[in-house]
């Protein structure tokens, strides 16, 4: 292997380092803002260590096939330690930033869907019981007052039928007992 190879994968393997460390920053931080439960951090520790090693050796096998030599290692705990020696703090902020920024980006969507679906449907569902209840109250008052004109006509229409349908009710009683 020549040296040049060794130089690039040194070089491949301290920019490893230092993805690794801003993907660590990151998932800690989305952890701690989410709230993620105890229960769940081992288990998403393990998904980033095999993440991470799947990544520094696919980043390997195209640098240099593949070989894992001392250098391999000093090279990812160089980019390690450069990362948290100069960006770890820069980088946690930026991702505070990013989580609040999704965050709000979330609640105006809520908010949004609220004023311009859910409140003008509340409304138009206000609108619709208040126009059934006016149109059903103002329909039992004409029914009252039709049910008044007609009262007059209902009473002359009984006390005209009654020589006829007086005998026809009696008769209609005696076949029913």
């Amino acid at each position: 292997m020549s040296l040049q190879v060794q130089f690039v994968t040194l070089a491949m393997m301290i920019a490893s380092g230092i993805g690794m460390g801003a993907a660590f920053d990151g998932y800690r931080v989305v952890s701690n803002e989410l709230r993620i439960g105890r229960l769940w951090i081992p288990v998403l520790d393990l998904l980033y260590w095999a993440a991470a090693t799947l990544i520094v050796f696919r980043v390997l096998a195209s640098s240099n096939e593949g070989e894992v030599r001392v250098y391999v290692f000093l090279g990812l705990m160089i980019g390690i330690s450069f990362y948290f020696w100069l960006l770890s703090g820069t980088v946690v902020k930026l991702a505070r930033w990013l989580v609040g920024a999704v965050r709000s980006l979330i609640r105006l969507s809520i908010r949004t869907i609220d004023l311009l679906l859910v409140r003008p449907v509340k409304l138009l569902y206000r609108l619709i019981r208040i126009f059934l209840g006016f149109a059903i109250v103002f329909t039992l008052f004409l029914v009252r007052i039709v049910l008044q004109l007609c009262r007059p006509f209902w009473l002359f229409f009984r006390w005209l039928s009654a020589p006829v349908a007086g005998p026809l009710w009696t008769k209609l009683k005696g076949w029913s007992e």
